[in-house]
């Protein structure tokens, strides 16, 4: 304890020195000192995980260190020694006589150019940058092969020939305009029957076709459904050029032997893979999502109701994707006239109630 009492004894006389000391100095001395280290305090409260010195406060604490003497500035516990400002004078002769130099090199190509170019090897997989650069000369765009092949390779496009698709989904988009789909698929009514409805759908303008629903499909019935539907189509049958079909046994030779002979190379699916026939399936599952599988269906008189009728909604009115979010009956006609707060929309509702189709009112 007695220790204790002396240590307090001699911290408390140390302090009376120091502050009797304070009364030596002027008061020049001292005011420069509390301006010191209220900027510092002022830099220290800054939400930065470091204090970072601006130019402004660089300016003041060069101007105000010299009038604080040596002795005080090793006393003082300062965010900035003479060395300091001594850096940030080189510093600033080094800003003082730096150019700006010019980058070496050719200067960059025109932001039109590079857009060009990458639309012409986008729009033409098979095209290597030798036949884009022959395609620019024919613009009238002069540029060395060697700048094509620079551009395309920072714009993340393989320069050499061997960008060509060869998938399946290249296939089915080259040749849409020629490519006829079909299926069947069954719905179960009310009292457990089961009905199957046999379907065709073009690719191009993903319009539908129900040839026909049964309860008991056969392959004799399922290939006269074909030679109705040939005859239906008329003239533009001639357009067909693929037909694709699972490998169910409901579609047998006779039924091929329908579109041979006009012509048709009929495309069966791989076992298990169903995504070669995407369209007729994604087809079955929209009439099953938005019609089927929200009536109950008694028989089959409202079978075939239920299925034209969302068959007429989807070639009439529903949005595709895949055709800039138009319905297939309506590539053809002009766009709707742009709306205003004034418009007034109809509803016309489908099947009673679980289809709605939207339409402005002239």
């Amino acid at each position: 304890m007695p220790v204790v009492v002396i240590r307090l004894l001699y911290l408390l006389a140390c302090q009376v020195f120091r502050w009797l000391a304070l009364l030596a100095r002027s008061d020049a001395s001292k005011d420069t000192e509390i301006l010191m280290l209220r900027h510092q305090l002022a830099i220290a409260r800054r939400a930065q995980p470091r204090p970072r010195f601006s130019w402004s406060d660089r300016a003041v604490m060069a101007a105000l260190l010299p009038l604080v003497s040596a002795k005080r500035r090793s006393q003082l516990a300062l965010l900035v020694s003479p060395q300091s400002v001594l850096r940030w004078h080189a510093r600033l002769i080094a800003w003082k006589w730096t150019y700006s130099s010019r980058r070496p090199g050719r200067p960059p190509k025109p932001e039109a150019l590079r857009h060009l170019v990458a639309r012409l090897a986008r729009e033409n997989p098979g095209w290597g940058y030798r036949r884009v650069h022959g395609e620019l000369l024919g613009l009238g765009r002069k540029v060395a092969a060697s700048t094509v092949w620079s551009i395309l390779k920072q714009a993340g496009i393989d320069p050499s020939p061997q960008r060509v698709d060869f998938s399946w989904a290249a296939f089915l988009k080259a040749q849409a305009s020629a490519i006829v789909a079909t299926d069947l698929f069954h719905i179960d009514t009310v009292f457990l029957r089961r009905w199957f409805a046999l379907f065709f759908i073009d690719h191009g303008t993903r319009r539908v076709h129900i040839a026909g629903i049964t309860r008991h499909p056969t392959g004799p019935w399922i290939t006269q459904q074909a030679r109705n539907h040939l005859m239906d189509l008329g003239d533009h049958a001639e357009s067909i050029t693929f037909l694709i079909r699972d490998r169910d046994a409901y579609f047998t030779d006779s039924f091929d032997a329908v579109f041979h002979a006009i012509g048709v190379h009929v495309l069966p699916t791989l076992p298990q893979v169903p995504r070669m026939n995407a369209i007729a399936e994604r087809w079955i599952g929209s009439c099953r999502r938005e019609a089927t599988d929200r009536i109950l269906i008694t028989g089959e008189r409202h079978l075939r109701l239920v299925v034209s009728e969302y068959a007429k909604h989807y070639n009439t009115h529903r949005p595709h994707r895949s055709l800039r979010q138009r319905a297939p009956d309506r590539l053809a006609e002009p766009g709707p006239p742009t709306a205003t707060d004034n418009t007034r929309i109809h509803r016309r509702d489908r099947l009673g109630g679980p289809i709605h189709e939207y339409t402005q009112v002239a």
